[in-house]
């Protein structure tokens, strides 16, 4: 693996004031209260709102392999666009979807859905217009950017420039995208982009992934709203870390990426994080069962905290309407985490709370 040194070191005093900036919970009388939307059977992976309000989720692929893309209408998950396009436990397909999971809508209200091809082998990027609930891109990356075994699970729109940016765990990278000329590149070997070697403690115990301690690497990856930085740190990690995104527009070598990024301060260890428009972050709080903010000071803090509730919280979303929306999905009690039968208790849950 190739080691990169950062541009710009972080100095004693800011190490010393990030060592002190501790995640801490906001009084509970001011702590929005969880509100249902669903209650699901299957375990929902992502969860993304479009602009008029509309409610999508992947289903997880750790959880189900029946229905991979659903819309929430009425509390209820209707296979989206279709059920034609579903799997229904059946063999992977070029024209079915395989392991949807990281969604997000983009300014121009296109839903975009990343499928990791776990069976298949390939990793593709759908949009779907859901005015006409049709399928309007499905970009297939190259095999030598994304080979079988890409674990792509996480996905960052820029539609102001063309760009797609996926955040891979499995081999620890950022794919970005061009959307225009459908060629991707991999940026990866940057110390960034690896998990931390600390155990993640849920409920008491250390989470395990493949019978070992979870080590698992990059996971959330987001954009500015300006789409000019991009922001990503590991599951296991205690840092969010960001690089200005016209280095892979440009098509910069790894050495110049690895050179740019910078730490933007503390997180908790997470499976999903958003970046507001001001700048501010949050991030699923696995250890804590909870909602986490970075905001532009630098100041961590925990919006939201609710044990019964926030059951490994996989992703948040922050709709139009000021709805943080959270999905959740117990996915610390699954085979692959356990290396037993999985020993969930449904219902899943999407939630939603106004800030």
């Amino acid at each position: 693996m190739a080691v990169f040194l950062t541009a710009n070191t972080i100095s004693a005093q800011e190490l010393k004031q990030n060592q002190h900036t501790k995640s801490v919970d906001q009084e509970n009388n001011t702590q929005p209260e969880p509100e249902e939307v669903a209650a699901m059977d299957v375990r929902p992976g992502d969860v993304a709102v479009s602009a008029e309000g509309r409610v999508f989720a992947t289903i997880h692929p750790l959880g189900s392999q029946k229905i991979q893309l659903v819309e929430i209408i009425s509390g209820k998950a209707i296979p989206y666009p279709d059920a034609s396009y579903q799997k229904n436990n059946k063999k992977a397909s070029d024209a079915t979807f395989d392991a949807m999971l990281g969604l997000i809508f983009d300014k121009n209200n296109k839903l975009w859905v990343i499928d990791m091809g776990l069976e298949l082998g390939k990793t593709r990027l759908w949009a779907f217009d859901i005015s006409t609930n049709k399928v309007i891109e499905k970009i297939e990356l190259q095999a030598s950017v994304a080979p079988k075994g890409t674990f792509a699970q996480d996905v960052a729109i820029d539609e102001k420039n063309g760009w797609a940016y996926l955040a891979d765990i499995a081999n620890p990278g950022i794919i970005a995208l061009n959307l225009k000329t459908k060629k991707a590149t991999r940026f990866s070997g940057h110390p960034s982009l690896q998990a931390e070697d600390k155990d993640m403690i849920i409920n008491g115990k250390v989470v395990l992934f493949g019978g070992k301690p979870a080590r698992v690497a990059i996971d959330p990856i987001t954009l500015s709203a300006d789409r000019e930085t991009l922001f990503f740190g590991a599951m296991n990690s205690s840092s969010w870390y960001k690089v200005p995104a016209k280095l892979f527009r440009k098509q910069k070598d790894n050495y110049t990426i690895g050179h740019s990024i910078t730490r933007v301060g503390e997180k908790p260890f997470s499976d999903g994080a958003l970046t507001d428009a001001d700048g501010n972050h949050y991030f699923t709080n696995l250890q804590e069962h909870a909602i986490t903010k970075l905001d532009v000071n630098g100041k961590l803090s925990n919006i939201i905290k609710n044990e019964q509730k926030l059951l490994w919280p996989d992703n948040v979303y922050l709709a139009q309407d000021g709805w943080l929306y959270i999905s959740t999905n117990q996915l610390n009690s699954t085979t692959g985490f356990t290396g037993k039968p999985d020993d969930g208790t449904p219902p899943f849950y999407i939630y939603r709370c106004k800030l």
